[in-house]
């Protein structure tokens, strides 16, 4: 995948958090401040105006610039983990204009771990790496298996969904949702179902 496809799928992963930004206020509304739609749209929309001054640079210089741009607009805890997800991916992609499968697990692994770490927390507590975790995971399979990157993102995207519609299953014990303990019960989080939707779009935009 060259560096055009690459910006060609952060424009899909926008237009999609903003197509869906109802549905995440409205899953916010039920666990949290109801403030994620609106968030994240806000954070699409300054990565739609950075896009253009991303134009031939490297795939570390692309991700590390939504990196910033998502830390400087998206408020909330998800701005600071999505922010720190981009970053890593681009630390881990300094100087590539060319990404393989292998390129795209590395820098996405990468992504993972900085959100377990600026989050202190794993898989199981309600959060989005309740959808990132299977996904790392479908990929990584999927590269193992000599996938195409398509595949792989196709495998992550399908890993991710299944793991944000599980959350329902899950007490929240992070965040605002722990506040509500049990009651958490019986709602998908957002943050899981707004890493779904940026993966569905990756896959769909491939």
């Amino acid at each position: 995948m060259d560096t055009k496809k690459l910006l060609e799928i952060m424009k899909a992963i926008s237009e999609k958090i903003e197509a869906e930004k109802d549905v995440l206020t409205e899953l916010d509304s039920a666990i949290g401040d109801g403030d994620h739609g609106i968030n994240m749209a806000r954070g699409a929309k300054t990565v739609m105006e950075k896009l253009p001054s991303l134009i031939g640079k490297d795939s570390g210089a692309i991700f590390k610039g939504i990196g910033m741009a998502v830390v400087s607009s998206v408020g909330g805890a998800s701005g600071p983990l999505y922010g720190t997800a981009f970053m890593k991916a681009g630390d881990a992609l300094k100087g590539k204009m060319e990404l393989s499968a292998e390129d795209f697990l590395a820098a996405f692994s990468a992504s993972v771990a900085g959100i377990k770490m600026r989050g202190k927390s794993t898989i199981g507590e309600k959060t989005m790496l309740d959808a990132l975790c299977p996904a790392e995971r479908a990929m990584r399979e999927a590269v193992e298996a000599k996938k195409t990157l398509k595949e792989a993102l196709e495998a992550a995207a399908v890993a991710a969904e299944k793991g944000a519609e599980r959350t329902k299953d899950l007490v929240a014990t992070k965040g605002r949702a722990s506040y509500l303990g049990e009651r958490s019960l019986g709602h998908r989080d957002p943050g899981a179902v707004s890493s779904s939707f940026m993966l569905r779009a990756m896959a769909d935009a491939m």
